[in-house]
This record gives C-alpha cells, structure tokens and sequence, in this order.
C-alpha cells in the first residue's frame, strides 16, 4: 500500500504542543496495529524502498541492520530501534523505548520524543537526535571506528551514568525544556575513556570522576559544537543561536590517568 498526503500529528518540543502538519511523500504504507515484531520486520523486509509504520505499539527490533531506506514511525517502537543500522534514516514522531541505536554502525535516528535506557549502546557511527530527555546509560560503550565519529545529541536531559565507559564519539546534552530538573543524573561520564562530552551547563553541582577533565567551553569548542547542532536544530526547530547563547561545559578524557591508558594506547 502506498501513501501520498496526510495529516500527521507530531509534538513540538520548541512550543511544548502537538501540531499538525501535512506531509507529502511516496513511500509504502505499513499498518502494525495486529503485527507481532515478527511480522513486521518481515513486511519491513519485503519492502525495497522507502516506508512509514503506522500504530506502532511496542514492536521490537524495528530495522536492525537496515540500510538504503527512510523509515517514519507513527507510534511507539519497542526495544532495539535501528540496532545495527548501516546507512538507513528512521523519524520517530513521537517516543521510544531502551537500546535505540544499540551497536550503530552509520545513518540517522531521529527521535522527536523521548527514548528510554541504553541509548546508542555501543554505537560507532552515524547519527542519534533526541528531542526529549533520555534514560539511564545513554552513550555507554560507545566508541569511534576507523573514520567514523558517531554523535548523540540529547535535546532535554540525560538520566544517570550517562557516557558510562564511553570510548569516543560525541555526546551533547542541551537541557532543554527541562524546568528544574539537572540536565544529567548522577554518576555522569564514569569509565569514560575516550571521545567527548558537551553539556549545556555551567555543571557546578555535578561531580565527575577523577579520571575526566570538565571545563568552560571556549570558542573553538562552540564552533564544533554549532558544527553538530545546525543539523538537529533543523530537523526539530529549535534556534541555533538560542541554544549557543547558554554556557557550555566539555568534558574530556584525563590522559594522564592511568585508566585511559588501560584502553587507549598514548
């Protein structure tokens, strides 16, 4: 079944509402409403081009290893959205559940809710844009491979251990939306070993480990991180400018610590 134009519901972060909006588009039609995971990954399968799951309700492993399509999800995915996802595009309109992007290898999720624990674990490319918050553990093991720098970027808060023994990559946390919520939980960034974490914070009352090093953003610092955001301040609306005019914290790896030096060679 094929779709060509609707009028499809997705929440706004920027404005905190649902909207409407109306989207053009040819991609083929998959209703989930009476499909197991099983059956749907099957008609996914089957499917050569591009496709939109309509009444999606706890499905899990939704795309794992999917490559050369674009995938809308109407709904919410189970456990294991995009795991092992090489060069595919997944919109998800409205939340998701744990292990989203668990072992990606390259392309782009796009969550315009919020996702559960475990996020991106152990991913090593390619691209994870949350508009909401995340759960525990987002960004654990995570790691760069050959050219490939995967990035996360989290538009609300982040739960504990985030950047748990991270390895590489690029984690960003904005706190957006948030209230007074912190803008991450509590034992942030233990382990980590490689890769980078920005967060949108003055962190003073955030304790790190001692292996890593948190401190102000500078301007080289801003730019690489307006280099990420412009990308995901498009696709969910947000100004770029806005975003920049908070201070930023970086937190890196110590290379003088010898549990870097466990993992990483010097």
């Amino acid at each position: 079944m094929q779709a060509n134009k609707k009028i499809v519901t997705v929440f706004s972060h920027k404005k905190n509402i649902y909207i409407d909006l109306e989207v053009c588009y040819n991609m083929e039609l998959i209703d989930a409403a009476n499909l197991d995971y099983k059956a749907l990954n099957e008609k996914l399968r089957r499917i050569s081009g591009d496709c939109i799951i309509e009444h999606c309700c706890g499905q899990r492993f939704i795309a794992a290893g999917m490559s050369g399509k674009r995938l809308t999800i109407r709904g919410i995915p189970g456990n294991a959205l995009g795991a092992y996802l090489n060069n595919a595009q997944i919109t998800v309109d409205s939340n998701a559940q744990d292990a989203v992007g668990d072992t990606m290898n390259e392309g782009k999720l796009l969550i315009r809710g919020s996702i559960g624990d475990a996020a991106g674990y152990a991913m090593r490319g390619g691209k994870l844009y949350i508009g909401g918050d995340a759960g525990y553990r987002a960004g654990i093991h995570m790691k760069a491979y050959n050219d490939k720098v995967p990035v996360m970027i989290i538009g609300g808060s982040a739960g504990s251990f985030l950047g748990e023994y991270q390895a590489g990559g690029i984690i960003i946390v904005l706190g957006l939306n948030t209230g007074e919520k912190p803008i991450v939980g509590n034992f942030p960034c233990t382990g980590m070993h490689g890769g980078k974490m920005y967060l949108r914070s003055t962190c003073s009352s955030i304790r790190f480990p001692s292996q890593v090093i948190a401190r102000p953003a500078d301007s080289e610092d801003l730019n690489e991180i307006r280099s990420y955001l412009s990308e995901y301040c498009s696709d969910l609306g947000y100004d770029i400018r806005t975003i920049l005019s908070s201070p930023f914290t970086v937190i890196t790896p110590d290379s003088k610590n010898p549990y870097k030096q466990m993992y990483v060679t010097n």
